[in-house]
């Protein structure tokens, strides 16, 4: 939600608008003019995110449930009981919601790999880059390539291929 589903649509949003407006002369619609500001777009964005993580977190509070913030482990003991930074909490029902973390190569597996960016770094870019490069096949490489482009990035997507014999 934080750094992937909402951002990620509101910039393909974002690219919708630009598409629309591209296409309205062809609807009679004059558009001159026209401008596109990546700063406005990722701070109302930012905002966003951030009003709505502040509804969820109200919404747990209201709930009477505990957020415990850290890095957890379940522990071998006989009740339901995780550690978090080095104190345990046990109960009834435990939700460790562990998010999710890119594997970054290093520069001695993939030359060059510190140049790179992961898909959280999209949402960090302070402006809409020039030229881009993103690397890979799957829904988000396709989707974030698809909005660079519409908006004025010079975009390539790499695909890798296994070449058979």
């Amino acid at each position: 939600v934080n750094v992937g589903c909402v951002p990620k649509k509101v910039m393909w949003n974002t690219a919708v608008h630009a598409e629309f407006i591209h296409d309205h002369a062809d609807y009679g619609f004059e558009t001159p003019g026209v401008n596109f500001s990546w700063r406005t777009i990722k701070e109302k964005r930012d905002a966003y995110v951030r009003r709505l993580n502040d509804i969820y977190e109200n919404n747990v509070k209201k709930a009477h449930i505990d957020i415990i913030r850290g890095y957890g482990k379940f522990t071998a003991d006989p009740e339901p009981t995780i550690e978090v930074d080095g104190k345990k909490y046990t109960a009834p029902h435990i939700l460790i919601a562990t998010g999710g973390r890119p594997a970054v190569p290093s520069n001695s597996e993939i030359p060059g790999a510190s140049l790179g960016m992961t898909s959280d770094g999209f949402f960090d870019l302070e402006e809409l880059p020039r030229r881009s490069v993103i690397v890979g096949a799957g829904y988000i490489a396709v989707e974030i390539a698809g909005i660079l482009s519409v908006l004025g990035s010079k975009s390539s997507l790499l695909i890798r291929h296994d070449k058979v014999m």
